[in-house]
């Protein structure tokens, strides 16, 4: 089926205004975590007494749901994302409260309400739902005097970082604070804030360290001079080495057999054992070529609340992959975190299905308003001279 230009049907808008480049690489990313599962979650799965295929058969089911749900999303208008933000931002902080009371403890934390045979993580909605809705708020704070805009922003960030440590989650605070953090900075705010926002934030870790001793002991392991004390991060970084350039391949590596989380948290360093240094840096650069387009679309965009958004968004998803990777690697304490796309996982397939959605919607080409409601220009003088005869309007 052949589009026009001609045709303003929503399907034809949408081909002829979306990012195909962004697009292509956001399905690249959805496509390469369902081939993985098959290399990292078999293992697991029979260790735990499942079906072989019960983790990979469950990855597709929510890969499939995920491209649906981010193709629709793509659909929508920036205002229409706000109002979809606005809603899930409401909806997931509910849950995140309810989950504080029901929900079920796995490992120490209170994070998964249980659904049926489904566990939902309610935080892994918030996450794109809040930053959305902060950069509108930061972008009015920004441009407008006449609202309360920052002190509402602030305080949705301080609610949020609440339940997050409530339940506890560390990393997910670490990752939405520098995120916003960063958003503050973007939007061109009183630097003497983003200095007091580093104090609370730094006061914050110093607690969750006092204070968590799970945070304590990774801390701890990581800056000890024994690096292979924490067998699941010494075992990860093992098997990079064992991996070298171009992997001992696909089925050949031994970590999905030792790791609990090795279809998870510690994916990328089954990548690494089984297909080799070289494919964890092509997967990085895909990563990074989402996080670079759309930061290139949003300095093209002059609505400050859609380009925060947009700058937000792509942060949001690099800094999580970075962080993923940067655990597996040995670079960064364990946070639990997955990688975007490529580990397994419900609530976060979806949640990120909804971010790349968002973003997708957000960066399409639309003409500038400015340019459109900028008045027709009148003739002069120097028109007549300069064509021989009078112009007309």
């Amino acid at each position: 089926m052949k589009l026009s230009r001609a045709d303003r049907s929503i399907l034809a808008d949408w081909s002829f205004t979306i990012d195909r480049g962004l697009l292509t690489a956001l399905l690249a990313l959805i496509a390469i975590g369902v081939v993985l599962s098959f290399a990292a979650s078999p293992a697991v799965a029979i260790k735990k007494g499942l079906p072989t295929y019960y983790f990979v058969e469950r990855h597709v089911i929510f890969a499939a749901i995920g491209s649906v749900l981010m193709l629709v999303i793509s659909l929508f208008s920036p205002a229409g994302v706000r109002r979809l933000a606005a809603v899930l931002l409401l909806v997931s902080g509910v849950g995140m409260v309810i989950v504080l009371f029901t929900g079920t403890d796995i490992n120490g934390a209170q994070r998964w309400l249980t659904i049926g045979s489904y566990s939902l993580q309610p935080s892994e909605f918030a996450k794109p739902a809040f930053i959305v809705v902060v950069a509108w708020l930061f972008g009015e704070a920004a441009g407008r005097s006449d609202m309360p805009a920052l002190p509402l922003g602030l305080l949705l960030w301080g609610v949020l970082v609440a339940l997050l440590i409530a339940q506890p989650d560390v990393g997910q605070t670490v990752l939405i604070s520098t995120t916003a953090g960063l958003l503050y900075l973007l939007a061109g705010l009183p630097l003497i804030g983003a200095g007091i926002l580093v104090l609370i934030g730094s006061g914050g870790f110093w607690l969750a360290y006092e204070n968590f001793a799970h945070v304590q002991s990774r801390l701890e392991k990581f800056f000890s001079a024994q690096p292979f004390e924490n067998y699941q991060v010494g075992r990860a970084m093992q098997s990079f080495a064992q991996g070298g350039f171009f992997g001992r391949g696909p089925g050949e590596g031994t970590i999905k057999s030792v790791l609990p989380d090795a279809h998870t948290d510690y994916i990328f360093a089954v990548i690494g054992e089984e297909y080799g240094v070289i494919a964890c840096l092509a997967l990085l650069g895909v990563f990074a070529f989402v996080v670079i387009k759309a930061l290139q679309r949003a300095s093209d965009e002059p609505n400050a609340a859609d380009r925060l958004a947009v700058q937000g968004l792509s942060l949001l998803l690099g800094l999580q992959a970075l962080i993923n990777m940067g655990v597996n690697i040995g670079l960064l304490p364990p946070k639990g975190m997955t990688l975007p796309f490529i580990s397994a996982g419900g609530s976060s397939m979806l949640a990120l299905a909804i971010t790349a959605g968002m973003l997708l919607a957000l960066t399409r080409w639309r003409p500038d308003p400015m340019r459109l409601n900028k008045p027709r220009r009148v003739p002069t003088i120097d028109d007549v001279h300069f064509t021989g005869h009078t112009p007309t309007r």
